[in-house]
């Protein structure tokens, strides 16, 4: 019982990173915390979303690094099983929900199976029981976006995919985001014959379109076709198959994978009803992730917020409102710099000021970018096609890097310490890093 007479003093409405990374510190802390959850316990990212991805990569990854070696010490190019790394895939997830909810309940947060509905400010229903709490969390994530054409209910979302067990033989794509481009890359490796059709003439977006346009060619040389500025307008069964009529052409497909974007879960449960304000990007809230309702506020996707809507953002606001809560601070929430990563193959992966922002203020920064095939190491990797920016400002003080290569995720998260803590370049120099490593020669490109 919470100090105002609540069951609780916090029930968070979703399950996922959102919520449960913030709620087993906020328990441990003494705080009467529930979690409410309609689906599997870990929300997306455990059970149909990072996670998942992740897993039914390594084996492209492998395999990729394997054909770069064919004459270099390797013989004998690898093929990937599609049945056996999906159940590889899924070994690997299934013992994630029971795990985090085991987790859970172990330091006394109450899990709560059932779809909720908020129905005033402090109070969640489930399954016609109301649950009473001094504060509440949204934290309901977001879900696939259907594209609204003739036919859409014949193509299939990433969910979809992470569960496809007979690989298809032909594969169409619809978008060029994240869910797009990596899906994309595990199905061509595999040997699927895949075709993205792209609404404009570029991909990815938000990353440096230069080296978009390296992972576009290099997919293309994998034999997967990219169609630029098409429209999709239905979606036709056609056979055994079927076939995307589009303002250019039709492309026939054995599956279909719609990747237009995620919308975020706003809908109903009671936003609307107790006064929460949202829209389709969803929900509004301050500096502190307080909604229109001073009672309630929110985390994760289901946010409407100009970070990268991405799992480590979701974890930092669900501890920032741990902390929220248990009075360790009431500043306003502040971000540190966000990587983000394709993990493609190659990978591209960037954190802080951007290239194109650094060119636009040449004043500011400083830009160096970097041939990874010249560099010993990456040689020794048969990394043959990498390349790397850092951006400084005058002060020599690093505030940004992009990357494209097979190691790309790995290298950004390197440099990430150095960007959020401000390090110097004197102190920088002052590092001794294990050598050879990945780590020391990122350090030298700087």
């Amino acid at each position: 019982m919470s100090e105002n007479n609540y069951q609780f003093d916090v029930l968070y409405l979703g399950s996922g990173h959102g919520a449960f990374n913030g709620a087993i510190p906020l328990a441990l802390k003494g705080k009467k915390a529930g979690i409410i959850e309609v689906g599997k316990i870990g929300g997306t990212c455990p059970n149909r979303g990072c996670n998942a991805k992740i897993a039914l990569d390594f084996p492209v990854k492998m395999k990729k690094d394997v054909d770069n070696f064919q004459g270099h010490g390797l013989d004998g190019t690898p093929k990937i099983n599609w049945a056996d790394n999906v159940k590889h895939e899924k070994e690997v997830i299934s013992q994630l929900p029971g795990g985090i909810e085991q987790g859970l309940k172990s330091v006394g947060i109450d899990v709560i199976h059932g779809y909720g509905k908020i129905v005033d400010a402090h109070t969640i229903e489930v399954n016609d029981t109301k649950y009473t709490a001094d504060k509440l969390v949204v934290a309901t994530g977001a879900h696939y976006h259907k594209i609204d054409i003739p036919g859409a209910d014949l193509a299939n979302d990433g969910t979809d995919f992470l569960n496809l067990e007979k690989q298809p033989d032909r594969m169409t794509v619809i978008g060029g985001g994240y869910i797009a481009i990596e899906f994309a890359t595990i199905a061509a490796n595999a040997g699927t014959k895949v075709t993205i059709l792209l609404h404009h003439d570029k991909a990815l977006r938000k990353f440096y379109q230069p080296f978009v346009e390296d992972l576009l060619k290099d997919l293309e040389a994998q034999g997967v076709q990219v169609v630029r500025d098409v429209n999709p307008e239905s979606i036709e069964k056609s056979g055994d198959s079927f076939v995307v009529k589009t303002n250019k052409d039709d492309y026939d497909a054995d599956w279909i994978l719609d990747a237009t974007g995620r919308d975020p879960n706003v809908e109903g449960f009671g936003l609307k009803e107790v006064g929460v304000d949202y829209d389709k990007n969803g929900i509004k809230v301050d500096d502190h992730l307080q909604t229109s309702v001073d009672s309630i506020y929110a985390a994760g996707d289901v946010l409407d917020k100009k970070v990268g809507k991405l799992t480590p953002t979701a974890i930092y606001e669900s501890m920032y409102l741990t902390k929220l809560f248990t009075g360790a601070t009431t500043d306003p929430i502040e971000y540190p710099a966000v990587p983000s990563a394709v993990f493609a193959s190659p990978r591209i992966a960037e954190i802080g000021v951007s290239v194109d922002e650094a060119k636009a203020n040449p004043d500011k920064y400083d830009v160096k970018e970097s041939d990874l095939s010249t560099d010993w190491f990456r040689f020794a990797m048969q990394e043959n096609k990498g390349k790397t920016i850092a951006v400084t400002d005058k002060q020599g003080y690093l505030v940004g890097a992009t990357e494209i290569s097979s190691e790309a995720d790995n290298v950004i998260s390197i440099l990430a310490p150095f960007i959020e803590y401000h390090i110097s370049p004197e102190k920088m120099s002052n590092l001794i890093p294990l050598f050879p490593t990945l780590g020391s020669e990122t350090l030298n490109h700087l």
